[in-house]
């Protein structure tokens, strides 16, 4: 609640369009970390978050059967990178009529998603976003190649670019995921240089006390001057769209 009622003031003023992300449930970690509080009570969190701020928002989901649940309370589904193919999960997703985002896998290359796309479209899925969010680069690193970013907006989808996600270091720190969050801020500015439709960011009032992806977790204290930038380089870019 604390994060939600910051991101949404600092959002206001700056005149930013916040989808509040949280998850009920870490079901893809590599150890037996924190998954989180469950679906029912993640669920019953995030529906307060919605009343009490008035945002939207968006969580993963993880199995098929979660999807129908979710839709009730959450106006994006996200599909998380290690199952961007499965079937099974983006159709019942589509079939809530809610938008997908659906994350690019890090061993997927950017034009083969077009394989989640026509599953979600099969069954009437219309509202997509496509997230990028880093490539496996041998053990324990991921890169962004930015031209992923270009060629996904050839689907003519939102595009959106997880900045958090992409300064991983899997597995590096004893089984738990690594991160270097100084590398945060300068991969957003490159992702909006190029060009995309939104920013996802992991945000925490105490980074080093999160449960999930602490080290790759942006302060909350700095989350404005951050998303000032981005609005910088944003305008910048678009600016210069027609040169």
């Amino acid at each position: 609640m604390q994060t939600a009622e910051t991101l949404k003031h600092v959002c206001s003023e700056l005149g930013i369009k916040l989808y509040f992300k949280s998850s009920y449930d870490k079901a893809n970690r590599t150890s037996n970390s924190g998954r989180g509080v469950g679906l029912e009570e993640g669920l019953r969190i995030l529906q307060e978050v919605k009343d009490q701020f008035g945002l939207p928002i968006l969580t993963d989901v993880h199995e098929s059967w979660q999807c129908a649940p979710v839709a009730e309370v959450a106006d994006v589904l996200q599909i998380p990178a290690f199952l961007c193919r499965q079937t099974d999960l983006l159709q019942a997703a589509a079939r809530t009529c809610k938008i997908v985002n659906v994350k690019k896998g890090q061993f997927m290359a950017p034009w083969d998603m077009a394989g989640a796309i026509d599953k979600i479209k099969a069954v009437g899925g219309s509202q997509i976003w496509l997230t990028e969010r880093g490539s496996s680069f041998g053990y324990g690193r991921l890169v962004v190649d930015m031209s992923s970013l270009v060629e996904l907006r050839r689907f003519e989808y939102p595009v959106i670019f997880d900045a958090t996600h992409s300064v991983q270091q899997p597995s590096t720190s004893a089984g738990v995921t690594g991160g270097n969050r100084d590398m945060v801020p300068p991969l957003m500015r490159a992702a909006l240089a190029v060009g995309v439709d939104g920013i996802f960011l992991e945000v925490h009032p105490a980074p080093e006390k999160a449960i999930s992806d602490a080290a790759n977790q942006v302060r909350l204290s700095e989350v404005k001057q951050i998303l000032e930038q981005a609005i910088e380089y944003d305008f910048l870019r678009k600016s210069q769209a027609n040169i």
